[in-house]
């Protein structure tokens, strides 16, 4: 299972390039494991190593390979995050997040809309609280980049729930992530289209 793993965006274009190939977290238990992978906005990193490790040992090539330009900026950055242990990830990229390719499916045939119909249907009937996936996408679509907090208040929801659920619409190709907010994805804009709904905002 491809899992996602969270980078400040300025280390982005290191990791498309292959200049930060490492990561330090500190973490309770490791949240990363040696064959597994990790989406991220930069292409999905395939991950080659995992340990836990002291950060007495952390060098200043460590550090400049996990993006930071020295020893002390990346232990500052550990230190932000309490007294846990530290774990050292290696990875490597391992080319462009498929999703990024079925966001511009836009083309949609009649089997591909049943599909997508049938999917939202069986969130829908999921979720505890009713249905949210048309309201959700419909939201989206009407207010792109606005904060995920003031659009779980605009849909009178909480803000954790709100954006797991709009996870849920990524995976389906039909939403993208803005550095604030989201936007529908063109196929996100041609399936309300096709359901029926009113056009979405570009």
């Amino acid at each position: 299972m491809v899992q996602v793993m969270l980078f400040e965006q300025r280390l982005w274009a290191g990791l498309a390039d292959g200049t930060v190939t490492v990561a330090f977290r500190r973490w309770k238990r490791p949240r990363a494991r040696a064959g597994g992978s990790h989406r991220t906005p930069a292409g999905v990193l395939a991950v080659d190593a995992v340990a836990e490790v002291d950060p007495a040992a952390i060098g200043e090539d460590d550090a400049r390979a996990a993006g930071f330009g020295s020893l002390a900026e990346l232990l500052r950055q550990l230190d932000r995050h309490g007294d846990g242990p530290v774990w050292r990830v290696d990875f490597h990229h391992a080319g462009a997040d498929p999703r990024a390719a079925l966001r511009q499916a836009a083309d949609l045939s009649g089997e591909e809309v049943a599909g997508l119909r049938a999917r939202l249907d069986r969130l829908d009937r999921a979720a505890p609280d009713g249905p949210w996936t048309r309201p959700t996408l419909r939201l989206i679509g009407e207010r792109p980049g606005v904060r995920a907090a003031d659009l779980a208040a605009a849909a009178g929801r909480e803000r954790h729930p709100f954006k797991t659920d709009v996870r849920k619409l990524k995976e389906l190709g039909l939403t993208e992530s803005l550095e604030v907010g989201y936007r529908l994805s063109p196929r996100g804009r041609a399936l309300l289209e096709r359901l029926g709904e009113p056009r979405a905002r570009e």
